[in-house]
């Protein structure tokens, strides 16, 4: 993909207002599973008292969505998205839609490929017209679907990348990218580059650091290695917070799959480090 740089008169504004915004960071609840498990809501309570004021759930914790919405706004904390695995999207959609609606979620999105849902570039294209499907499906309910991507989207088929193929093959009103900073990274690839390749199309964007010194790889088991918090890697956030905000990004959560130490001290880390950020 091509870099383009950032507008130095664009960036960091939004509106016609020409102040910086600083937009509300929120936490993708996978980093804190293992607390949420042990106590769901007085991690929910923990997360708001570090600044966090939106999550993205992966899971209802064997909560309703009635239940997990009445948590969450007694923790001070809103929840715009979550995650779905492709089979429940294929089955049993109209069943997830409602209850996606009663907790209040303004977007739905497809969190990962399996191996076997993506051995070649004919399956991505399959995936396209699918995503159509679901994506036109969840906007008549008032719900927009997005892919969330990870490095195995730039595997190179015959010069073909994946992620091109699924964003030119989807329709934007339907089918939107959550962008992760770290598998984009990852992969050897520049998210600013990809923000910038296809303004619009990334509403939601995972804020995650990758640790220097690691050879790219689309391989996803292989890429499981360089986790950390945000601001202790290689990821110029700046520069990246700036392209997020010109190019239409509306909600940025924080996620770490795996810590170091605990995931309510790591997400603690990345926020402080978000909040002195001057961008």
């Amino acid at each position: 993909m091509p870099s383009p740089g950032v507008n130095p008169s664009n960036a960091g504004h939004f509106g016609h207002d020409s102040t910086p915004r600083r937009p509300p960071f929120g936490l993708q609840l996978y980093t804190v599973r293992h607390a949420l498990a042990q106590d769901f809501q007085n991690t929910l309570r923990e997360i708001s008292a570090i600044g966090y004021r939106e999550v993205e759930l992966y899971s209802f914790f064997n909560r309703g969505p009635s239940e997990t919405r009445r948590a969450l706004a007694s923790a001070g904390l809103t929840c715009p998205s979550g995650h779905y695995t492709l089979a429940e999207l294929r089955s049993g959609l109209a069943e997830r839609i409602a209850r996606a609606q009663e907790l209040g979620l303004k977007y739905m999105v497809c969190a990962l490929l399996q191996p076997s849902e993506r051995k070649s570039l004919d399956d991505y294209r399959r995936l396209a017209d699918l995503f159509n499907q679901v994506g036109e499906q969840t906007g008549r309910a008032g719900v927009q679907f997005v892919y969330h991507c990870h490095n195995f989207e730039f595997t190179s088929y015959g010069g073909v990348i994946p992620l091109d193929a699924l964003l030119r093959g989807t329709d934007p009103r339907f089918v939107a990218v959550e962008l992760d900073t770290y598998w984009v990274s990852r992969a050897g690839r520049d998210p600013v580059a990809c923000l910038n390749r296809y303004p619009g199309r990334f509403p939601l964007i995972h804020l995650k650091d990758m640790k220097p010194g690691h050879a790219p790889t689309t391989d996803f088991k292989e890429g499981c290695d360089a986790f950390t918090e945000v601001g202790r890697g290689a990821i110029d956030w700046k520069r990246l917070l700036q392209a997020a905000q010109a190019t239409g990004v509306k909600h940025y959560f924080v996620e770490q799959d795996l810590c170091e130490r605990s995931g309510l001290e790591s997400a603690r880390i990345s926020h402080q480090y978000l909040s002195s950020l001057e961008f």
